[in-house]
């Protein structure tokens, strides 16, 4: 139904978004304020069919067909601060006469029908079409970059329609709030400039106009005509700003971290195992005066995101200084200042037996520890503390060796495990079995408190491949391998308690992983339950975290880019390999490489089987790494992005001594076989 009712935009009536739409409503605003927008008028959502009154509208505007007119789209649904909804309803430009008119109100009504067979509520605005000389879009921010400080313009010749339908690339610049050129980001194919400075300056102070107005930036279209006014065609807000951190957001990343907990963590996996471990790691941080205290009370060194593991790069001394005038005049930052602090000298030498001692506590405790049934609720609860404590000794003394310590050997307890596992899968044991007789099966696998323990699949011949079977149980492993290996053994008898506080209490396993550590105490202690605890939901699965990134507000995750994409990787394990690119998944490759994002325990049965291991994040200590090297295999660490980089099938040259990797030619290899073969005759 064709509306009778129109409205002129410089009436209060057209500034109601519920009726005339938000685009003419917007406007609207801007003609009380002043602002250089175009005069026409509104027809109001719901208005009824005078064809007469809207004529009188139509040749008031057009002259009588004289000037061709724009007839637009304004709903309420679009242009608002949760939705654009740019694109989705009709514009007709160039209306010239009466007949057209109707048309193009009629194609401007119908295109409120949505496919699912609803209809949204519309109005239609109708404007002289501007012969413009530029037009384009100013947005009062830059929503790619996520920031307040700058503007983006994107301009074409003639209006923005061209250039918001994508017939046309714009040319961009980057403004200050006051105007001033940065720099044009997208140069005209022509080389011709199409705003001058002045110009530039003109649309600056048009946004911020509009921003006052409005309360905030806006997206724009803009048109500046033949005589060189400036034209406001449309602003509604910024719907797609990119996340930006604040000034001086931590730099995180899984790291060293997601080789422990690679996994998604419950509430309460995070109290038992990341709590701890940032207590220890920040008590090693602060024994070797890597960070000032007040840093270390205030920035938890291991966090939780999105339910993952996450460390302070900068704390741990993985990433480098902000500055890089401070990485000369200090060029051992973070963890690595350990070897250099004063006070480590007499702790190097002490290290070995300190951590001979905690271990031995560990064993005996372990050792004389009933089974959870035996417990009452106040010993369970009382042996649950005791496991926090120490784990947090075991996390401290374990980043302080491998800081520290330069043991000889290339010793892993993953490898420890790997052949034990090999030789009792050989002999025909359940994992339950194999767990119960060998537990430095554990270092293979990470904890939980809802997934039931499984041992990664072996091969018979597995660990013969590289290095030689060994005895595990009598195997005597470098102070950091042993310390980690009690850390995984802690893990484990937390999760035996607290399945049996869980059938004390009556929760399954997932509905106990879903409380809090003082929630769990108060329950043994004889408290109620939490009322909703039946109703808390499992965190989802979520994508992997960037290797590393910084936190915007509402926790949202925003990689960061490595500011030298060119930085070399880490070599871990010397050696150089060409083979195929495989990410463990599928087919194997008879010369994989094996290109992972983490060094997770659970890949070390594939070792065997790869020619190169190549990863995103870990360290040279991880067990993997120290595997790898006992395994002879060619690894590199802190590879960038090389899961996307080196998609499976690609011809990969690792360099495991300088960390160097490059995609192999095969058109090269093909030629090199050919001459050798030439050379053979």
């Amino acid at each position: 139904m064709l509306a009778l009712s129109w409205v002129k935009l410089d009436q209060p009536a057209a500034r109601l978004p519920l009726s005339a739409g938000s685009k003419a409503a917007n406007l609207a605003r801007a003609t009380a304020a002043g602002l250089p927008v175009l005069p026409g008028f509104v027809i109001p959502h719901g208005a009824g069919d005078d064809a007469e009154a809207l004529r009188h509208a139509w040749r008031e505007l057009s002259h009588d067909g004289a000037v061709p007119l724009v007839v637009r789209s304004s709903s309420p649904q679009e242009d608002t601060q949760e939705s654009s909804l740019a694109g989705q309803f009709a514009s007709v430009l160039d209306v010239r006469d009466w007949p057209a008119f109707r048309a193009a109100v009629r194609t401007v009504l119908d295109s409120a029908d949505r496919p699912d067979g609803t209809r949204a509520p519309m109005a239609v605005l109708v404007q002289p079409m501007l012969d413009a000389r530029v037009g384009g879009v100013l947005f009062g921010a830059d929503p790619v970059e996520g920031r307040m400080d700058r503007m983006l313009v994107s301009a074409v010749c003639g209006g923005p329609d061209t250039l918001v339908s994508g017939e046309q690339d714009g040319t961009s610049y980057h403004l200050t709030r006051s105007g001033r050129l940065l720099s044009p980001t997208t140069p005209h194919t022509t080389g011709e400039r199409l705003l001058t400075r002045t110009e530039l300056y003109r649309l600056a102070r048009l946004a911020r106009r509009v921003e006052r107005i409005f309360g905030g930036p806006q997206d724009m279209e803009f048109g500046f005509d033949g005589a060189g006014r400036l034209w406001l065609f449309q602003a509604r807000p910024i719907t797609a700003m990119t996340a930006r951190p604040a000034r001086g957001a931590r730099l995180l990343g899984p790291g060293p971290v997601a080789e422990t907990l690679p996994g998604i963590l419950q509430p309460l996996e995070e109290d038992l195992w990341v709590a701890p471990m940032s207590r220890g790691l920040r008590a090693a941080l602060d024994i070797g005066g890597s960070a000032p205290r007040r840093m270390l009370r205030s920035h938890p060194v291991v966090t939780t995101v999105a339910g993952r593991a996450a460390a302070d790069l900068r704390l741990l001394g993985i990433a480098p200084p902000r500055h890089r005038l401070l990485a000369r005049v200090n060029p051992l930052p973070g963890a690595r200042r350990l070897a250099a602090a004063w006070r480590t000298g007499r702790l190097t030498r002490a290290l070995p037996d300190l951590a001979l001692d905690l271990t031995a506590d560990i064993d005996r405790r372990l050792a004389e520890t009933p089974a959870p049934a035996e417990l009452s609720r106040a010993d369970l609860a009382d042996l649950l503390r005791w496991t926090r404590s120490a784990l947090a000794a075991l996390h401290a003394q374990e980043a302080l060796a491998g800081a520290l310590l330069r043991e000889s050997g290339n010793r892993a307890a993953a490898g420890a495990a790997l052949a034990a596992l090999t030789e009792c899968r050989g002999r025909g044991l359940t994992d339950s079995e194999i767990v119960a007789g060998t537990p430095v099966v554990l270092a293979l696998t990470p904890p939980s408190l809802t997934t039931p323990l499984r041992l990664p699949p072996t091969a018979a011949d597995g660990h013969r491949r590289r290095g030689a079977t060994r005895d595990a149980n009598h195997l005597t492993l470098p102070t950091r391998e042993s310390l980690r290996l009690r850390i995984r053994w802690i893990h484990q008898l937390q999760v035996h308690l607290v399945h049996d506080a869980a059938r004390r209490i009556t929760l399954s396993h997932r509905a106990v992983a879903s409380l809090r550590w003082h929630e769990l105490l108060s329950t043994l202690d004889g408290d109620s339950l939490p009322a909703d605890v039946t109703q808390r939901l499992p965190r989802p699965d979520a994508p992997p975290l960037p290797d590393t990134f910084r936190l915007a507000d509402d926790s949202v995750v925003v990689a960061e880019r490595p500011r030298d994409e060119a930085a070399p990787a880490q070599g871990v394990s010397g050696g150089r390999a060409t083979g195929t690119a495989w990410d463990g998944r599928g087919e194997r490759p008879d010369d994989a490489v094996l290109v992972v994002r983490t060094l997770d325990p659970a890949l070390a049965p594939l070792l065997p089987y790869v020619t190169a291991l190549v990863a995103q994040t870990g360290s040279p200590l991880s067990h993997l790494a120290v595997l790898a090297r006992e395994f002879k295999v060619p690894a590199v660490v802190g590879a960038a992005d090389a899961v996307q980089r080196f998609t499976p099938g690609t011809r990969l040259a690792v360099d495991g001594t300088n960390g160097d990797i490059r995609p192999e030619d095969t058109r090269t290899r093909v030629e090199d076989t050919l001459t050798r073969e030439a050379a053979d005759r």
